[in-house]
């Protein structure tokens, strides 16, 4: 199975699409690669803050639902990130030349466009089959139907 490019998936362009590849997709789950390097937006030269790994994250999450949405025929809608939680890392930064796998899975979805992702980072090169784990959390998202209703709505909920 040929896996498509990871920006027709992500509703993101140019830089700001910060996965550089797509490494597998299940039922539930999806993995992403992100290769660091001295060009990677947000290095300082010698690393990545690990805090960039929420945005990995959330990223691999609008590739899940990017794919699904392709799937089913249907365009990339865009998400929105509402937060995580129990964002834990095990480095301060992700350095260059590392090579790292997102892994998102699904633990819940609501047909209200709700949902929620367990997530890790892990060294792709490390010896361990699975990796060792770098980052992890809970990712919560939000899609929905039409987004531009859905901002207009807001918008005119905020007027005073």
């Amino acid at each position: 199975m040929s896996l498509p490019d990871i920006r027709t998936l992500v509703p993101h362009a140019g830089p700001m699409v910060l996965l550089d590849s797509l490494v597998s997709v299940g039922d539930e789950t999806l993995c992403a690669e992100v290769n660091i390097t001295a060009e990677t937006l947000f290095c300082d030269g010698s690393a990545v803050g690990s805090w960039v790994g929420v945005e990995y994250m959330a990223q691999a999450v609008a590739a899940f639902a990017g794919y699904e949405a392709q799937s089913r025929g249907e365009s990339v809608k865009v998400g929105f990130l509402l937060g995580s939680r129990k964002y834990e890392v095990a480095c301060p930064g992700f350095s260059i030349g590392s090579r790292l796998h997102v892994h998102v899975q699904r633990a819940l979805q609501g047909e209200n466009g709700l949902g929620a992702f367990g997530c890790r980072i892990v060294d792709a090169d490390d010896a361990d089959a699975d990796g060792a784990v770098l980052a992890h959390a809970t990712i919560t998202v939000f899609q929905p139907d039409n987004v531009n209703e859905f901002l207009q709505q807001i918008s005119n909920e905020g007027a005073v």
